[in-house]
């Protein structure tokens, strides 16, 4: 009951949350100075909840052809987390298609759920977590061929057993620093606050680069940002999300690196794998109601 409690409290904090986004953190003297130490960022664009399964103007499809072809950078890779046996996404034949032009294109595929929902792990007995994490790692291996590396479970939801299963079976958690908020994929789904948004959390996250507290990786500080590609708005909007994350960086004195995306898989892949969490006890922190909704450390 208690959880039920929180889950709804969750989703109203939610519905008013394009209102009261707060202002960016003010540069100090001192966050400043520590900038100065640090390397530049590059942005490692991340998608939740796909690939479509519409015939209809499918929005991952259009994610694809934004990354690929943009007023900013040429050939963006990204990490596309995909349900393999949700109907409406990779279950389907359409998007074991797009699954096999993601791989094609040179992005990674990660796992997010191999069940015919949504499911959040903490909620699957051992023996089902273990099947559908041996199910998505198949199903990801049979279109790339090698097993996934990559993990981002649903609703950002783990714990020590599903850390654990996670590490058994050769997957590494990957969550985020920045996140559109774009998570609702059906009814009101426009982000009218989405340049606030974006531009508050990449102030929170300078403060970290200014403590040293993020990896350099190949010379440069990758900040995971994160999407839904079953989201039509935001593949109508991809184009503009990426212009958005750039004017941000000005914005906050984040120093950006000459490619301000990742364009190249191996350099994505070793970028996405330092930043993975090590361990079940490692504290981390999630944008928005999240670390509220798990405890604020979900160990």
């Amino acid at each position: 009951m208690n959880q039920l409690v929180k889950v709804l409290s969750a989703f109203a904090i939610a519905v008013g949350l394009p209102g009261c986004i707060a202002s960016p953190i003010e540069m100090t003297p001192q966050t400043e100075q520590g900038l100065r130490a640090q390397p530049p960022i590059r942005f490692l664009l991340t998608f939740d909840d796909g690939p479509s399964a519409s015939s209809w103007w499918n929005p991952t499809v259009t994610v694809l052809d934004s990354l690929a072809r943009n007023p900013l950078q040429a050939d963006i890779k990204a990490v596309f987390f995909v349900q393999t046996r949700a109907s409406r996404a990779g279950g389907s034949e359409l998007g074991r298609e797009i699954m096999q032009r993601e791989q094609a294109e040179g992005h990674i595929l990660g796992l997010h759920t191999a069940t015919p929902g949504h499911s959040n792990h903490r909620s699957l007995d051992a023996p089902a977590l273990q099947q559908s994490l041996s199910n998505g790692s198949a199903d990801i291996a049979a279109i790339t061929g090698a097993p996934p590396t990559l993990l981002r479970p649903p609703f950002w939801s783990y714990d020590k057993r599903t850390f654990a299963a996670y590490r058994q079976q050769g997957l590494h958690l990957l969550l985020t620093d920045l996140s559109a908020n774009d998570g609702k994929i059906w009814g009101f789904n426009a982000s009218p606050r989405r340049r606030a948004n974006l531009l508050r959390q990449l102030s929170e996250v300078r403060e970290r680069i200014a403590r040293g507290e993020l990896p350099t990786v190949d010379g440069v500080i990758p900040v995971v940002v994160t999407f839904h590609d079953l989201n039509r708005y935001t593949a109508r909007h991809t184009r503009e999300y990426l212009q958005i994350l750039l004017d941000s960086a000005s914005a906050t004195g984040v120093k950006l690196a000459q490619k301000p995306f990742y364009d190249d898989t191996a350099a994505l892949q070793r970028a996405a794998m330092a930043r993975t969490v090590r361990d079940s006890s490692q504290a981390v922190k999630l944008p928005g109601i999240w670390n509220w909704l798990w405890n604020s450390n979900p160990h």
